[in-house]
């Protein structure tokens, strides 16, 4: 894992720079400082539209009484590709193009589907809270009760009975 956060912190960054100084170098910079505006512009509206779509389609599974996970799926790489896409970079907005692709969100779910599947264990354990007073109360909201009938408290009330 330390490893993965040295690329990501160390590496990443590095590399960003060296690809933008290249792009300087080689198409001047006033076309490699259009290209990093115009791919985090353009990508923040295509991540955009493309959320507003996902939105749509869990609203239309959620009436549906299904759940919604590929759609959730796709929400977070949506969201994913707009942080890529709003980084100055070329790599990342190349990646957060890429997860923009609906093809290539469905590969990914397929692998990381796939991936849980052999590497996630779900332990699922049960918790009953007991209590002396009503051991088998289950829902909280529920008020239990006994009926008085109101004749033997009336008759018992009543002065001169």
């Amino acid at each position: 894992m330390l490893l993965y956060l040295f690329l990501l912190f160390t590496v990443l960054p590095l590399t960003e720079v060296f690809l933008l100084g290249w792009l300087w170098q080689s198409i001047g910079p006033l076309w490699t400082i259009g290209l990093v505006l115009g791919t985090g512009f353009v990508g923040a509206a295509l991540a955009r539209w493309q959320g507003l779509k996902v939105i749509m389609r869990i609203e239309r599974r959620l009436g549906r009484g299904q759940m919604p996970a590929d759609e959730l799926f796709d929400g977070a790489m949506l969201l994913v590709a707009g942080c890529l896409l709003v980084t100055p970079g070329v790599l990342t907005d190349l990646v957060g193009l890429a997860l923009l692709v609906s093809p290539v969100r469905s590969i990914l779910r397929g692998s990381i589907k796939a991936w849980a599947a052999r590497n996630v264990q779900i332990r699922v354990a049960n918790f009953t809270q007991a209590t002396t007073a009503r051991p088998n109360r289950v829902d909280p909201n529920v008020v239990e009760g006994e009926v008085v009938d109101s004749r033997f408290v009336d008759d018992r009330a009543s002065p001169g009975a």
